[in-house]
């Protein structure tokens, strides 16, 4: 059975960042952070995290060509190709939405803005971004020249540079924008997400589907919607992620609800079913707009905005940012299963190998790179 096994505190504090993970750390670029400027234009901050260690770190500013550094920015995406990371879209409260494709090399910590040709997606935020045989997808998101919600689907073939329009074939996925897209196999799994009943335009008649929809990558055409049971209820951002060929699902936000969520769920692609994961441990608090990265068997999930938990406030809306880290390990070794017992049980560590009770202090303490706590509402 999964379990939480690391909960640790400290780290950047962020909303609608965006991560990947590459080896046995994270890259995490930019996001929100109530009390920060996001009207003076600067370098977008790139966190690390050791999976080792367990430890934060922020990289120092970037020397290369200002032109090549993405501005600091939220809602934006980020994939892993090779030793590359490609982020896109996004956008900050000057400069509005980007549609600037930047890359991040990992080794040297590089940026640049690689020549692009073709039919570039106009600027957006929310959107979605996945990879298939060296193509980023994107999908959906809030067009900010149109002002309007999209279910467009726009690639970029990284070994050309050319970005294209998929002419998809099929019915089409409802506009949206904050939903989750991953890919299993040959096909992209898109679910949740803020619709509206205006279709593309914003009307504050909101829609959260709960409705899995399916894109054939190979014959680029959307599959009839699979005959699911027992689905959680629609949502937007949230975390997906795949593991062993299935779909889970974390967290998110009905707004006609009125209802933050904690719950996981897995999505069973061959049979079409959800099922609600019963994980033991201390897990998150309901949340949104966290970061998911899948190393191996573990899940590193981090960040994200809560309702207060201050019963002085009656506010539904005032939303406590975080700087905390959760990993949710799959299958936890008998050494992590020990190591737990003897932070439960608060055993006496003299005994233990030095590497063992390195191992329990990294796990037990916090980084300490965190921004005070402020409020947000929204």
């Amino acid at each position: 059975m999964p379990r939480w096994t690391v909960h640790l505190e400290g780290g950047p504090r962020r909303v609608n960042h965006a991560a990947v993970a590459v080896g046995v750390g994270v890259f995490s670029f930019g996001g929100y952070c109530s009390g920060e400027d996001y009207e003076t234009l600067r370098q977008i901050d790139v966190h690390v995290f050791n999976t080792v260690s367990l430890r934060w770190r922020k990289l120092p500013p970037s020397s290369c060509a200002p032109s090549n550094v993405p501005y600091m920015r939220y809602g934006h995406t980020a994939v892993l190709i090779d030793d590359i990371i490609y982020i896109w879209g996004g956008r900050n409260d000057t400069e509005g939405a980007c549609n600037v494709l930047y890359t991040f090399h990992t080794g040297t910590h590089q940026w640049a803005t690689p020549r692009v040709t073709g039919q570039i997606p106009g600027a957006r935020d929310g959107h979605s971004a996945c990879v298939y045989e060296r193509t980023m997808y994107i999908f959906g998101g809030y067009e900010q020249l149109a002002d309007c919600f999209s279910n467009e689907i726009h690639k970029l073939d990284t070994r050309t540079m050319n970005w294209a329009l998929v002419r998809a074939k099929g019915s089409a996925a409802r506009w949206r924008d904050f939903h989750s897209a991953t890919v299993i196999g040959s096909r992209m799994f898109v679910f949740g997400g803020r619709a509206d009943r205006a279709g593309p335009f914003h009307s504050n008649n909101e829609i959260y589907c709960n409705q899995i929809r399916v894109f054939d990558l190979q014959i680029e055409t959307w599959l009839d919607p699979p005959k699911s049971t027992n689905p959680p209820e629609g949502r937007r951002s949230h975390s997906a992620f795949p593991y062993q060929g299935g779909l889970y699902v974390f967290g998110g936000y009905n707004a006609r609800l009125n209802r933050h969520f904690q719950d996981l769920w897995k999505f069973t692609p061959e049979s079409g079913q959800w099922q609600r994961v019963e994980v033991q441990g201390k897990g998150p608090c309901a949340r949104r707009r966290q970061c998911c990265c899948v190393l191996g068997d573990k899940i590193l999930l981090f960040g994200g905005t809560s309702p207060s938990q201050d019963q002085d406030l009656q506010d539904e809306f005032y939303l406590m940012d975080h700087s905390d880290l959760y990993i949710l390990d799959f299958s936890p070794s008998l050494k992590t299963l020990c190591k737990l017992a003897v932070l439960h049980y608060n055993l006496d560590q003299s005994c233990l190998p030095h590497d063992i009770r390195w191992e329990l202090s990294a796990m037990t303490t916090n980084s300490n790179i965190s921004r005070p706590l402020l409020s947000s509402h929204g």
